[in-house]
């Protein structure tokens, strides 16, 4: 059995330990609420910019949009988001673990066919852990996710997809569902998936816009600020899920802290009176064996 003095120094340490979890629990559950906001705030305008896009689209408008044009995969792009720093539970994990899994479905392309961009430290040194060289480095969009900076880097995709330099774009990120639930999500983000058949509504529900210079037209100046919009609901989307994956794991680690300072306190009163007990009877032995 362990000494006072080590059972003692021990609940110092979980104590120490669980304020510590505790503080940076309440750090996380304050940005999770503003990370919550901000993506609550971003999802009706993107759900509004894809459901004009989706009108048109249905509406029997034919577009020839070098963006949507399926071709075979030759080269692709992956884009896998994580976070920054650790403590947030399976968060980064599952990330690198689909990166991975998408990488042996590509192996037969080649490494130098390839093209990983990392958003994100933990899932960068992962990337050069696997050998591949990172297209740049998107650190800092994870901290404070900026449009300006997803925009560059959607133009920058677009860009390299309608010269044919890759033939498919993925993108790897958690979506925050809830608090407790963070789905990790792998969706093709180019080409753009367009319906193939356009549903026809009947006549008395068919809206009569009337679309200047041209639907066509408008259509082709909206798939790109849907796909720019995109990059950045993702990081919104991402933040707000890492945040919620360590509030959750700080709150796991507080209550682990929190019943081991519990065992640990009863471990050393049974300590405390055990070596109690030997001196009552070390004592009454004396006496004993003095008479």
């Amino acid at each position: 059995m362990a000494s006072l003095k080590e059972v003692k120094a021990r609940i110092a340490s979980v104590n120490s330990t669980l304020k510590i979890t505790s503080a940076m629990k309440m750090v996380a559950s304050a940005k999770l609420h503003r990370a919550q906001a901000a993506i609550e705030s971003m999802l009706p305008y993107e759900k509004k910019l894809n459901s004009m896009l989706a009108g048109f689209l249905t509406s029997g408008v034919q577009v020839d949009s070098t963006l949507a044009r399926e071709r075979e995969v030759q080269r692709v792009a992956l884009v896998a988001v994580s976070s920054n720093t650790s403590l947030c539970g399976a968060f980064n994990a599952n990330v690198i673990k689909k990166l991975n899994a998408r990488l042996e479905d590509y192996q037969s392309l080649g490494r130098e066919n390839i093209l990983i961009y990392p958003i994100g430290k933990k899932v960068e040194k992962a990337v050069r852990k696997e050998g591949y060289e990172p297209q740049g480095s998107y650190q800092s969009m994870i901290d404070k996710p900026d449009y300006q900076a997803a925009a560059e880097l959607a133009e920058q995709l677009m860009e390299m997809f309608e010269k044919g330099e890759v033939d498919r774009v993925e993108l790897i990120y958690n979506h925050f569902k809830s608090t407790a639930v963070q789905v990790m999500t792998d969706e093709q983000y180019l080409p753009v998936e367009m319906p193939e058949e356009p549903q026809q509504a009947p006549d008395q529900y068919r809206p009569d816009y009337i679309v200047e210079p041209s639907a066509a037209e408008v259509v082709q100046t909206l798939v790109p600020q849907v796909l720019s919009l995109k990059i950045f609901t993702i990081l919104l989307d991402s933040s707000a899920a890492e945040h919620a994956a360590r509030t959750i794991a700080m709150q796991m680690a507080t209550d682990n802290a929190t019943a081991l300072l519990q065992e640990l306190k009863i471990q050393y009163n049974k300590s405390r009176q055990q070596a109690i007990t030997n001196e009552l009877l070390d004592m009454m032995g004396g006496e004993t064996a003095a008479n």
